[in-house]
Formats: C-alpha cells, structure tokens, sequence
C-alpha cells in the first residue's frame, strides 16, 4: 500500500513520467501502468488454491477417517493430533499445521453456516436456571474432585453456588432447598439440561418425564421444571457463563479448605461479593444486588423447608449393620435381620423403622467403611458384658471422662464388665448427663461398683419429703394423735 501511494503522488501530483518512475522505484513499468489505469489504492494477494504436497497421498485417508467421526458424538470425535498420530503411522512426513488446518477446513465447511441466537428476555421471579461443575481444590490436605451445583436468577444475574462431593439426587434436592433460601424465595419456572438424576425419560418434543421425588420438591416450592433441548445449551445460556466465570476468578488457582462447610461458606460470600460489585447488563446504573434486592419480592415464599433426602430401603445384617453407597452403618440390635428405610441427605443418614428413628449417622463418601453407634450395641451387651473387651464397635468409645474411668476401674475386677454394662443399662432411663454425675460421685468417694452408682441414681431421683400435712376438712379430727412408738405395739402384744 505505501508503495503504491508513492507511484500515485509520483505521477499525479509530481508530473514525473512512467519511465523516471519505473527507474526510481526498480519497478517494471507494466506494473505502474496497471496501478495507474486501475486507480487501486491497496493490493491482496488471495490464494486459490493451498498446495500440500506431502498431505495429498493421505488426503483420502484423512477424509475418509473425518467422515466417520462425524456420525459420532463429539466427545467421541478424534483431535486433530490423533489424526496426525494416525497418518503419520502410515508414513506422513509433514507436519502438525498441515493437517490442523485441512481438519478445521473440512470441519468448517460440513458445519455451514454459523448458527444464530435470539437473546432472552425475563420478568422478575419468572425464572432460574441450574447447571453442574467439577472443580479440582485442596480438601482436608487432599486434593478432590468437587461437584458444584450452580444458580441464576435469569432475570437480576444473581449467583448462588455449593459444593457436594457426589451429583446424586438428594444433593440436587439439597442444593435448591439452600439456594432458595439464599434467594429468598423460588421462581414460577427452573431451567436445566437433560440430567439424569432429574430426567429419568426424554420424550418428544420438550416432554419430559421427571424423577417421582424432584416432582414433590417442584411442587413444593410450586415451579414448573424445564428441560432444554438436548445440546441446545443456549437456551441456559447465563448459567453456562456462569460457570466459566467461578472457574476463573474463584478456582483459577488450587484453593485449600478444611472441610466442605468451610468452603460452601466462602462460596456464598464470593457469591454476595459478585452480585455487589458487578454492575447489571440491562440496568447499568445498578448492581446484580440491586436488582436481586428488588426481584425478591416477586420471588414465590415457602416458609416451611422441604426435607431433601432420598428413600431406599436395606436389610439388617446379624452384626446390626445396613449397606449403603459402599459403605456400612449401624443400627439398633432390636432391627437384626428387618427391613429398614433408609433416608439419605446430603451430609447424613437416618435410617427408620416402623416409624422410629433407629439409626443416625452423618454420611461418609470414602469406600468399604463400617461407621458404628456403640450405643446401638447395649441389648446386646447387657447378655454378652464379655463382648465390651474385645467389641468392635466399643474398641475407641469415645465415652464422657467420668464414664471412662469407672471403666478403667472396674475392668481390673473379675466382673467388672458386668458390672460396667449394668452402670450404662440405666443411661436410657436417667440419662446420660446423670449418669456420668453420679460416676463422678462415685469416683470421689474412692468405692466404684454398679450398686453405689445406681444407689446414687435412685437417691437423686426419690421425691422430696412434706414438710407438713394438712387434713381435709370433712374428716374429724383425732383426738389421740399417732405416735411412732414401739412400747404401745409391745403392750398391745402383752394383752393389756
């Protein structure tokens, strides 16, 4: 372009003839003829065609391998790289670029025309969206694959975010009960994809068939759940962006955290720090916080918490013990060999029988881990007291300081366990609190055994004695009183 600027000023604006011009600028003179008649002001150079030398004995082979990947998903479809590993296992000597570009040209032109997009538009309350992510972080001192459940109020761009260790149902459950409550209320409408823990059929169409207990949480905080197309991600378009921005600011680098409380904690106030800081697209003289502020009163209000767990139910092993997510939890000995229903939370479990509470854990995700409730175990102990030395579930009891040290006493007299077991028997009836008191009088008073401290019990427990007793009044009134008098029961026995 400079060069033909100064052919141009040469000729119109200097008078200088083609000829002075040619041999100023080393130029041939058809080549200033051509820029002169033409009246160019800047020149391409487009090529046709690419040669490829060395990619043409393969190109078919290359085509051949591109077109059956097309008929696979894309998380199936071969790289670029792979393809290049393939051609050169059959002799390609050229390089990478070449067979880069060739894959991205043909990919290019089988995909056509670029796909358009219409922007969304929501009314406050109308609707949210949800979306999952994995993070890598430092958990505990080990490093873990976090699952991130992702919301947004698609009409003020508000955030919310928590972290479970698994993507199940009762965690999808959890995560919107605390969501909503972030919110302060639900949406008429809630956006997701096609997951599996929530969709258990696609239809035709956008007819969906819902997981039976997501139905009873849409209908308890009354929205309507929506599915996306399948690879129609557009449609929830904002929390997908979403994503990508947490990932970014929040997990651009390796964060650490004690335990998954600690990290959802921060996680909600990163998500209020976003909301303040970051200004609205539609509303640019006000915050995401602003508007969310403003949307909460068009938010539906549940003042009463769903319970988010799943049902399932497990037999009762001989060792008192349920099989649940590869792991093993106890229950009361009174349920060996029952069914029991077993709720799951996201962070504990209850397990339930014949409408009583028989078990309470709170959950674990690692593997092959037996979890016990030594208290579950005291029928058992009352007629096996030898199984308290050597029991599994009894090994580290972490009992009260009081309690352990009676134990420690007694385990050095012959039927000490007896007598240990017939001390924890009364827990049930007096209590943990009283009896742990009652083992710390018994400790002062240097004379540890079971009869001293039920003794103990039972003189904490007796009424207290009237001071005084009054008559009633429709009674007469003694006019001998009754005396505590031994002497009066040996005259009567005397015969006078």
């Amino acid at each position: 372009m400079e060069t033909i600027a100064k052919i141009r000023r040469a000729y119109h604006r200097d008078k200088k003839p083609i000829r002075q011009i040619a041999r100023e600028m080393n130029l041939s003179r058809n080549t200033i003829r051509k820029i002169l008649r033409s009246d160019i002001k800047e020149q391409h150079y487009e090529r046709k065609t690419q040669p490829r030398p060395k990619l043409e004995p393969f190109k078919e082979k290359l085509v051949q391998a591109l077109k059956e990947d097309q008929k696979k998903p894309p998380k199936h479809q071969r790289t670029a790289l792979l393809l290049f590993e393939m051609l050169q296992r059959e002799g390609f000597a050229g390089g990478y670029d070449t067979v880069r570009r060739f894959v991205k040209q043909w990919r290019d032109q089988d995909k056509g025309s670029s796909k358009a997009f219409v922007p969304l538009a929501f009314a406050p309350g109308e609707a949210f969206q949800f979306d999952w992510s994995y993070e890598q972080i430092e958990l505990g001192g080990h490093n873990v694959k976090i699952k991130l459940a992702h919301f947004r109020l698609c009409h003020s761009r508000a955030p919310f975010c928590i972290a479970y260790m698994r993507e199940s149902l009762e965690m999808v459950l959890d995560a919107h009960v605390q969501a909503f409550e972030f919110f302060g209320g639900s949406c008429r409408k809630g956006i997701y994809d096609n997951l599996k823990t929530v969709v258990s059929k696609v239809l035709m169409g956008r007819e969906r068939t819902f997981n039976r207990r997501f139905q009873v949480l849409a209908s308890h905080y009354l929205f309507e759940p929506v599915a996306c197309t399948p690879a129609a991600g557009w449609e929830k378009g904002q929390v997908e962006r979403q994503v990508g921005v947490v990932r970014q600011n929040l997990f651009g680098k390796r964060r650490k955290f004690a335990d998954l409380n600690e990290l959802n904690q921060w996680l909600r106030d990163e998500c209020r720090s976003m909301a303040a800081t970051r200004k609205h697209p539609e509303f640019k003289e006000q915050s995401v916080a602003e508007v969310a502020a403003r949307e909460q009163e068009a938010l539906i209000q549940t003042p009463v918490l769903f319970d988010a767990y799943q049902e399932s139910t497990a037999r009762v092993s001989l060792t008192s013990l349920i099989n649940f997510d590869r792991n093993r939890y106890s229950v009361e000995v009174t349920c060996v060999g029952k069914i029991v229903t077993v709720r799951a939370y996201a962070n504990r479990l209850s397990i339930i029988h014949n409408g009583k509470l028989v078990g309470l854990h709170r959950r674990q995700y690692g593997r092959d881990r037996t979890i016990y409730e030594p208290w579950h175990y005291l029928d058992v102990l009352k007629q096996k007291p030898g199984a308290l030395r050597n029991g599994e579930p009894f090994i580290n009891w972490d009992l009260p300081q009081d309690l352990q040290k009676t134990r420690e006493r007694l385990s050095r007299r012959p039927d000490g366990d007896r007598q240990f077991v017939g001390i924890l028997s009364a827990v049930p009836v007096h209590g943990l609190k009283a009896v742990e008191q009652a083992c710390s009088e018994a400790l002062a008073a240097k004379v540890v055994s079971k009869d001293l401290v039920l003794n103990i019990l039972s003189r904490a427990n007796e009424p207290a004695p009237l001071s005084s007793c009054q008559s009633p009044a429709h009674l007469p009134k003694l006019r001998l009183l009754p005396q505590a008098d031994c002497r009066r029961y040996d005259r009567l026995l005397a015969g006078r």
